[in-house]
């Protein structure tokens, strides 16, 4: 699911901004991939928080965040460099979504996860 979401944005901007369009999609694939990970996180945490389980500390929460943001940009720059886009390419299917209903996908996740922030 992600590598289409991937693929469709560095098709809509190849057109437009040719070579970086490469570090648009992987922006964007970052940003969406770290999006949807806080948005569970903090959806976890509301939740022990609500039924009163001992979970950690907001400092220890934002620095095993910070650890797998920087695993997961690691990985999307590992994955979607060379043969592989070439390889995720062919294999698009034609009907791709609209780029803004892909852009709003990572705004909505981080809407939510600041709304599940605020639970007390």
């Amino acid at each position: 699911m992600l590598d289409n979401y991937y693929i469709s944005v560095f098709n809509f901007y190849k057109k437009r901004y040719g070579k970086r369009s490469l570090k648009i999609a992987l922006f964007y694939i970052n940003f969406l991939e770290l999006s949807i990970v806080l948005a569970l996180a903090t959806f976890f945490m509301a939740f022990a928080q609500q039924m009163k389980f001992i979970t950690m500390s907001p400092s220890k929460f934002w620095t095993l965040f910070s650890i797998i943001a920087i695993c997961i940009v690691f990985k999307n720059w590992m994955r979607y460099n060379g043969k592989k886009r070439h390889v995720l390419n062919a294999r698009l299917k034609r009907n791709v979504a609209s780029i803004y209903l892909l852009w709003f996908l990572p705004l909505g996740c981080l809407i939510i996860a600041f709304a599940l922030l605020q639970v007390q």
